[in-house]
């Protein structure tokens, strides 16, 4: 809108200007045209009246005294010219007999002689100011030409310019006027409407998939934000179902995912220990001298595997619910050496530089991570012919370092980043809970847990845990 008046403004006045000059020029020429005539009607009824013959060499004789009379009668000078540009006679009493002044130039009576109406204006400039000179030919009672009237013009532009000033003054106060409204308008107009669309962006801002929105309720709105504010709220009802659905068919097929994972880890001690069963029932005899020996072997086997059982369902068990975190002052190094006497393996060291290490933590969940970090080190060198697991703690920084290294399988590269993910496992057995489970242990207490593997040459775990500051 500020634009348009700036624009309107500088068009109308330079049209304004340019039909000031064009009517100021087509005055000067109607009034020039209107001189000439006024003085042509006066030099042909002195013509008439004369008692000398007219002729070319009688023009001076002629208007000897008639030109004053007639120059005072119209209020214009003018002069007289022969055929020739040589002067005869003028109006000026005291006039200035120059070259210039007594000889017309050539090409001023070339343009006349070949001028269709045998008239001819030039412009020029004397003392800065601008004027026009006439010429047209002076003929007898028979219209041929016996000399050359010539009216010089001034053109006094003083009134018009005043006017154009005075008009221009005015044209800009109206202006002036409409550009203030303008901008009035246009800053109320504008926050007519950005209000409105500052409401709907801050609300697109805080749309969110896993939360209840909120709709847009705006009053006194243009037709276009009100179908905006209907769509938007018709997307955020969209938006909430589609959110329910995927919710519910994602709570469905994780539960889909349990199930089959939780009947798949439990068919895989039952079997074993059908096995067994059928083959102590077939091959039992209670008069061997080795009955005792067998029936131990037997209840170790079935007890090994319903402990299988019993971790299976712990283990779902601790992801699905966290116990509760106790922050204990543990010293990690003896931690870690209480957590790996469980474990029978020869190949199994452990190394530390530190005797005290101290960690703020939950006993329990320290040795739940250090046990599956181990246990995923064994399940990763069945196959290796020299086995060997590193487990060593030391300090980096304000940081506990505890450190499951193995020359096992390793980690293909396409799964390294799937590995702490719930229900994900690269081996023939296991839940794939026991990494995921590590990891939210070790975030609760503002720890990281890293990996590198190559594959087919082995992983190493680190986990890092704040230090508690020694006084």
């Amino acid at each position: 809108m500020i634009l348009l008046v700036l624009i309107a403004s500088v068009l109308i006045a330079g049209v304004t200007v340019y039909q000031y000059k064009e009517q100021s020029k087509d005055y000067h020429e109607v009034r020039l045209e209107r001189k000439e005539d006024q003085i042509k009607q006066a030099i042909i009824y002195t013509l008439q009246r004369t008692t000398y013959p007219v002729t070319t060499a009688n023009l001076g004789l002629i208007f000897k005294d008639e030109i004053y009379r007639i120059a005072d009668i119209e209020n214009v000078n003018f002069n007289i010219y022969d055929l020739e540009g040589q002067l005869v006679k003028s109006s000026r009493p005291k006039f200035n007999n120059d070259s210039i002044s007594k000889c017309l130039e050539y090409h001023i009576l070339d343009r006349l002689k070949n001028s269709p109406d045998k008239r001819y204006v030039e412009d020029n400039v004397a003392a800065g100011d601008k004027y026009q000179a006439s010429y047209i030919y002076i003929t007898d009672n028979r219209f041929k030409p016996i000399g050359i009237l010539n009216i010089p013009y001034f053109q006094d532009n003083s009134f018009n310019d005043m006017e154009l000033k005075e008009f221009l003054m005015r044209l800009g106060g109206v202006y002036l006027i409409m550009f203030m409204i303008a901008i009035s308008l246009a800053y109320f107009i504008s926050k007519y409407i950005t209000r409105s669309l500052q409401t709907i962006s801050d609300k697109l801002n805080q749309t969110r998939l896993a939360k209840t929105n909120e709709k847009i309720f705006i009053e006194d709105t243009s037709e276009e934000i009100s179908k905006l504010v209907e769509s938007y709220n018709g997307m955020i009802d969209e938006l909430e179902m589609s959110a329910a659905k995927l919710a519910r068919s994602e709570r469905e097929q994780a539960w889909r995912e349990m199930a089959k994972q939780v009947a798949h880890e439990i068919k895989n001690p039952l079997t074993p220990m059908r096995l067994s069963v059928q083959s102590f029932q077939r091959k039992f005899d209670p008069a061997d001298p080795k009955a005792g020996t067998k029936i131990e072997e037997f209840s170790k086997t079935l007890i090994q595997q319903i402990d299988t059982l019993s971790s299976i369902a712990s283990a779902f068990s601790n992801f699905a619910e966290m116990p509760a975190q106790q922050n204990e002052t543990l010293n990690v190094v003896k931690i870690v050496k209480l957590a790996l006497e469980i474990f029978n393996e020869p190949y199994i060291h452990f190394m530390s530089e530190e005797e005290q290490i101290i960690v703020k933590m939950d006993r329990t969940q320290l040795i739940r991570v250090i046990t599956n970090l181990v246990k995923n080190a064994i399940q990763a060198i069945p196959e290796v012919s020299s086995p060997r697991i590193l487990v060593s703690v030391s300090t980096e920084g304000e940081l506990a370092k505890i450190s499951v290294a193995d020359n096992g399988i390793g980690i293909d590269d396409a799964f390294r980043d799937k590995i702490f993910e719930p229900k994900f496992t690269t081996k023939s057995s296991g839940m794939g809970l026991g990494l995921g489970m590590v990891k939210t242990i070790v975030e609760n207490y503002q720890g990281r847990i890293d990996v590198t593997s190559q594959s087919g040459k082995g992983s190493v775990f680190t986990v890092r845990l704040p230090k508690v500051k020694s006084n």
